[in-house]
């Protein structure tokens, strides 16, 4: 077991009282998981500030607290370390008591507001085919080479990260990449992470109920790259205007991909149909199985990720044409009976709604009737509410809004918000259904032989949060549920 002086040792203490010669057995930020000869780091949070819960910590065995301020009630025999900030020193001592696993990995990160949970898929499932133990972490599944670890978070806590990137080199992974949030680079959550490289896909409106300002969500994201070593690569997208921003202050080398303008790796869409992508990718053709352009910029962070990790060219292309996505990003379903088309996509953001729909509108053909069935989740970021209706509403023939997640809010009140800049000609071709199950159910009524239908906003979720309660629910196993009562 390492001591205690040992896994402070990346950490500026401001002041310490007892002793740092002891032996530690577990780490963590949460007092529940606290066990005897554990350190506790109180870290303030969002909802509850970690220093509340020292007292716990300590009756539950804890000999050591990290806190920013030592508490009034102090116990004999257990040592106090005060230190500025303890969500960055969270990730720098589990970085130091896992044994630095991050330098024993080849750590990729992927941020931006869409297609992080794609391109950190698609380069897991690379990396796996071409014969790489690896591990991901990402909004829908962790893996740890083929075991699968379920996900809380798009990135978990820093003490979570590195015990997830230690049980990686224990099952001998190579590889790891990572979903970065931006909540994450905030929280100090990859603190302690040694990067070999930083993908940026895109960034549109989001978040801006924790972020405040555009600004500021910007900054953030911009952060990651900013702290770069001079020996990792960024590799941005440089058809998003922000890509550019992203590399004005890094030390890493610095790459870009497009599909528009010269770039490091570039791509041209030769076609894209529902059968999958035609693309020339560094001067080579090759087919995707994967649909849509924002999956085509998908495709080309994945390849210029693994050509700059030293992968042969060929052997990516092909391997990458058999690739099928992350799980909820424009999954199709074909009902047997009339051969309707059905797409569970995670789009939950205006931007991201607009390209699923302005996918599925170029793709359709002889009247094919497009029916999206979409809602917001409660809790966040209201601004974008009236957007999505006006989105689905203009870009479908018909659409349905309904509940989402909920969580605490009246689901009525945020089908309010949705309708609320709605025209009256959008208000014709739309239906307010806030029972979900009910609104598929609906939307299947309306397809006739050949129709699409989207269900947007959940995506690979099972659950739907109400009041505070997980709910199962999963937009394809109600989707096909309905579908096979077209067979009867």
């Amino acid at each position: 077991m390492p001591t205690l002086k040992e896994i402070l040792i990346n950490v500026a203490a401001v002041t310490m009282q007892g002793t740092t010669d002891v032996a530690i057995h577990n780490i963590c930020i949460d007092s529940r998981k606290v066990v005897p000869g554990s350190v506790f780091i109180a870290v303030p949070g969002s909802v509850a500030d970690g220093h509340l819960f020292i007292p716990k910590a300590i009756s539950l065995g804890a000999v050591a607290i990290v806190c920013q301020h030592i508490p009034v009630d102090v116990h004999e025999g257990v040592t106090y370390v005060v230190v500025k900030d303890t969500s960055i020193v969270a990730g720098l001592m589990a970085d130091a008591f896992y044994g630095h696993p991050s330098l024993q990995l080849k750590v990729v990160g992927v941020t931006g507001t869409n297609g992080k949970t794609t391109t950190a898929t698609l380069l897991y499932q690379l990396f796996q085919a071409l014969g790489y133990k690896c591990g991901l972490l990402s909004t829908v599944q962790n893996h740890i080479h083929d075991q699968i670890v379920p996900s809380t978070h798009t990135t978990p806590d820093a003490v979570s990260v590195q015990e997830l990137l230690a049980r990686m080199v224990a099952a001998g992974c190579s590889h790891a990449f990572m979903e970065v949030s931006s909540h994450a680079i905030h929280q100090h959550r990859i603190a302690g992470v040694k990067f070999v490289g930083g993908i940026f896909t895109n960034i549109t409106h989001d978040h801006l109920d924790y972020h405040n300002t555009f600004d500021e969500y910007i900054r953030v994201k911009k952060m990651f790259f900013d702290g770069l070593s001079k020996d990792a690569f960024a590799l941005t997208n440089a058809d998003d205007k922000r890509g550019a921003v992203m590399l004005q202050n890094t030390v890493a080398e610095r790459n870009t991909y497009s599909l528009k303008v010269p770039a490091t790796i570039k791509g041209k869409v030769l076609e894209n149909n529902l059968s999958g992508l035609v693309m020339n990718v560094d001067g080579q053709e090759a087919h995707f199985r994967m649909i849509g352009t924002f999956n085509a910029y998908n495709l080309l962070a994945v390849y210029g990720a693994a050509k700059l990790l030293g992968e042969d060219k060929m052997q990516v292309l092909a391997t990458l044409s058999g690739l099928h996505g992350a799980a909820g990003r424009f999954e199709t379903i074909l009902s047997p009976a009339d051969k309707i088309l059905g797409i569970v996509d995670y789009a939950h953001t205006p931007d991201a709604l607009i390209n699923v729909l302005a996918t599925v509108n170029q793709l359709r053909v002889n009247g094919q009737q497009l029916i999206t069935v979409v809602g917001c989740g409660g809790d966040r970021d209201k601004s974008k509410r009236a957007v999505m209706g006006e989105v689905a509403c203009e870009h479908s023939d018909r659409a349905i809004l309904t509940a989402d997640n909920p969580r605490s809010e009246d689901p009525e009140v945020i089908l309010n918000e949705m309708e609320a800049t709605l025209t009256l000609a959008q208000k014709r071709k739309c239906l307010r259904i806030t029972d979900r199950k009910e609104a598929i159910k609906v939307a299947v009524s309306f397809a006739g032989p050949g129709d699409i239908i989207l269900v947007a906003g959940k995506g690979h979720e099972t659950y739907q949060e109400i009041k505070g309660v997980k709910h199962h629910f999963d937009d394809k196993e109600v989707l096909m549920e309905i579908f096979k009562t077209l067979q009867k």
